[in-house]
C-alpha cells in the first residue's frame, strides 16, 4: 500500500476516533455536569444536636473580579444555613432578623455586647453562636497552553513524497489541529465562630481547595472534539463550606 494511502487511512481513524469510537458529546457533558453536582457528606456529629445558631454574611477579601462576579457574601451565608442545619444545628433564618441584621453585625465586628442585646428576644433568645464564613483568597495563580498544527509538517512530507499521494497527505494533515488551556485557582475560606452574648471568637478554622478550569480541542478533516474540565466557582466554595462545617460540626 502507498505511502499516501497509509496516511490518510490513519487520519481517517483518528476522525473516527473523535467522532464515532468516544463518547459521545451528550455522554462527556453529562460526565462534566455530574462532578459539579451538589454532594451532600456525612457529617460525624449529625444525631449530635448542635447549638443555636445564626450565620451571618462574612466578607469576601479576594479583589479578583470573576470571582466577584459569581460569587457573594450571601451566596456564601446561604451555603452555611443549609450545611449547618444538615449537620444537625439550630440555625435560625438571617432573613427573619430584617433590618436588625446590619446591627447586629456591626455589634459583632466592633465586639460590642451591649449593641447584640436588643436582638435577644423572642426566639433569637436562644442563640449561642454567630458564624461568618469568609473568603480570603481566590486567585487564578498559574495558567499553561499548548497546541498543535500539523500544517507545516504535512507540507513538508507532502512535498517530499510528491504526486497525488503527496496532496493527500498535505491537505489531511494540514487539517489536524490540537489545543490544550489549563488554568488553576486556589480558593481560600476560613470561618469564625463568635459567642452571641458577648461577640468573643469562639473557633475559627482555615481551609484551601485547588480548582483548575481548562479546555481541550481536536479538528482533523472537518471532524473537531471539544471539551471543557472545570468545577465551578460556586461549587468550589460550597465544598469549602462544607469542610468548615465539618470541622466545626467535630466540635460540638
Amino acid at each position: 500500500m502507498k505511502i499516501g494511502h497509509l496516511a490518510i487511512l490513519a487520519l481517517f481513524a483518528v476522525a473516527c476516533m473523535l467522532s464515532g469510537c468516544a463518547p459521545t458529546s451528550s455522554e462527556r457533558a453529562n460526565a462534566r455536569a455530574d462532578e459539579v453536582m451538589y454532594k451532600p457528606i456525612n457529617y460525624l456529629n449529625v444525631n449530635q444536636k448542635g447549638p443555636t445558631l445564626v450565620v451571618l454574611p462574612g466578607r469576601i477579601k479576594s479583589n479578583n473580579a470573576t470571582f466577584a462576579q459569581r460569587i457573594t457574601s450571601n451566596n456564601i451565608a446561604d451555603f452555611g444555613e443549609m450545611e449547618l442545619a444538615n449537620a444537625n444545628f439550630g440555625v435560625l433564618e438571617r432573613s427573619d432578623l430584617g433590618p436588625l441584621l446590619d446591627e447586629i453585625n456591626l455589634g459583632v465586628s466592633m465586639g460590642d455586647p451591649d449593641a447584640l442585646k436588643k436582638f435577644r428576644r423572642g426566639k433569637f433568645k436562644s442563640t449561642k453562636w454567630f458564624v461568618k464564613f469568609d473568603i480570603l483568597k481566590a486567585e487564578q495563580v498559574a495558567k499553561a497552553s499548548s497546541g498543535f498544527d500539523a500544517s507545516a509538517i504535512s507540507s513538508i512530507v507532502g512535498s517530499i513524497v510528491g504526486g497525488r499521494d503527496g496532496n493527500i497527505i498535505s491537505a489531511a494533515g494540514g487539517s489536524l489541529k490540537t489545543g490544550d488551556t489549563a488554568g488553576v485557582w486556589i480558593i481560600g475560606l476560613r470561618y469564625k465562630v463568635m459567642d452571641a452574648s458577648t461577640s468573643e471568637q469562639v473557633t475559627s478554622g482555615y481551609f484551601e481547595e485547588k480548582m483548575e478550569v481548562g479546555a481541550k480541542s481536536t479538528s482533523i478533516m472537518g471532524v473537531s472534539s471539544s471539551e471543557a474540565r472545570t468545577l465551578t466557582l460556586d461549587t468550589m466554595v460550597q465544598r469549602l463550606v462544607q469542610q468548615a462545617v465539618s470541622d466545626l460540626d467535630k466540635k460540638k
